[in-house]
């Protein structure tokens, strides 16, 4: 800060100025500022408001390294982050301890053309020390931020290890017996084609098999990517109304489909049967206790270079806090829920190239799959 005669002499009036009202500053910037009573640095406060005071000194006198203040600029982000301080409390203080000292230059009666360089001195001491605090403090914020998601990672992983354990007994010890039995009441359907009840037993085995080839999903790091077809997508749908027959008739569930007819996509075949089985399952039970009228819309769309599939259902809202935590691995809403089906979902539709969301109001909840539109095949 390079000054003239005349103003080298007012600073020295005022230094004075502000030395001699230095208590009445800081007692005006303690009794403003924000501060919780379970802060755990709020003792050290006051004391970084006496420091701050003696670095602006500094400053006004010229004697002032950038380093210095870079120092209690780190110092004071890294309690405010222990004491998990708002942002905007932090930044408030800091601005309001800088009114304080541009408003009391005044008071010094220096003449108002040689305030400015002061002034602007000052300014630039807070812009700095903010500038220094809010970039420490948002640095701090994401590493902690990045331990914890790593952390989290690293338990779902060790999760799901132990789930592939469970899993590779699980198949073994029900896949081979349930097999056979798929077999024979094929076998039962053939030689007896008006027994009763075979066609349910038939959907149910068939269900068994779909849980367990989930369990098997989950448990694996990485999907393999399974051979990919021309899909039509309508077919695929018509088989999972056929599948999900008996269960939509008996809680009288409505299907609406607004799909173009020759609407085709490049994919798994197998695994985006399982995804829209999956949703249309759990759609199925989140209308079953809901009053009439039951809704499962299915609708196709493209917009911004996307092709979209969305299955909707009006039953119960899923609350806003669960939607983003719908996919992770071993979270549900449902009483009995094993929280591997959505995830599973999930897995599928990112291995063939798209990804997936939920949103959920009052009067609908969709489930939409996206696709680059490259993945789209028209007839």
């Amino acid at each position: 800060m390079e000054l003239s005669s005349e103003q080298s002499k007012y600073k020295k009036v005022l230094l004075q100025y502000l030395e001699e009202h230095q208590s009445l500053f800081l007692n005006e910037w303690n009794e403003t500022r924000i501060i919780n009573e379970i802060d755990p640095y709020k003792e050290k406060i006051k004391e970084n408001g006496y420091e701050m005071f003696s670095l602006v000194m500094n400053t006004i006198k010229g004697s002032l390294s950038e380093e210095m203040l870079k120092q209690l600029a780190y110092k004071i982000a890294y309690e405010r982050l222990e004491a998990n301080i708002n942002i905007g409390d932090f930044l408030y203080n800091i601005n309001l301890g800088r009114n304080i000292m541009v408003r009391n230059v005044f008071g010094a009666n220096i003449p108002i053309h040689n305030t400015q360089v002061f002034i602007d001195a000052i300014n630039k001491h807070f812009d700095t020390f903010s500038y220094h605090a809010v970039t420490r403090y948002t640095n701090l914020k994401n590493k902690v931020i990045e331990e914890k998601n790593s952390f989290i990672s690293e338990n779902h992983k060790d999760k799901l290890a132990v789930l592939g354990q469970i899993s590779s007994s699980f198949v073994h010890e029900f896949r081979n017996p349930l097999t056979a039995i798929i077999g024979f009441n094929k076998l039962l359907k053939r030689e007896n084609p008006n027994l009763k009840y075979l066609d349910i037993i038939d959907y149910e085995l068939n269900q068994l098999n779909f849980r367990i080839t989930q369990f098997l999903h989950t448990s694996k790091a990485d999907f393999n990517e399974e051979k990919r077809e021309r899909l039509s997508v309508m077919e695929l749908i018509e088989e999972i109304q056929q599948l999900t027959y008996a269960s939509i008739v008996d809680a009288s569930i409505n299907v609406e489909i607004e799909f173009y007819s020759g609407l085709c996509v490049t994919a798994s075949r197998d695994e985006l049967k399982q995804v829209f089985l999956n949703l249309f399952m759990n759609a199925i039970d989140a209308l079953k206790d809901k009053e009439q009228p039951r809704k499962l819309i299915l609708h196709s769309f493209t917009e911004r270079n996307e092709l979209v599939i969305n299955i909707s259902n009006n039953g119960p809202a899923i609350a806003s806090e669960c939607t983003e935590s719908i996919f992770e691995p071993f979270f549900t809403t449902k009483e009995l829920g094993t929280g591997i089906g959505l995830y599973v979902c999930k897995k599928i539709i990112e291995s063939n190239d798209g990804y997936m969301k939920c949103v959920s109001n009052d009067d609908l909840t969709t489930f939409s799959i996206h696709f680059p539109d490259n993945k789209m095949i028209d007839d």
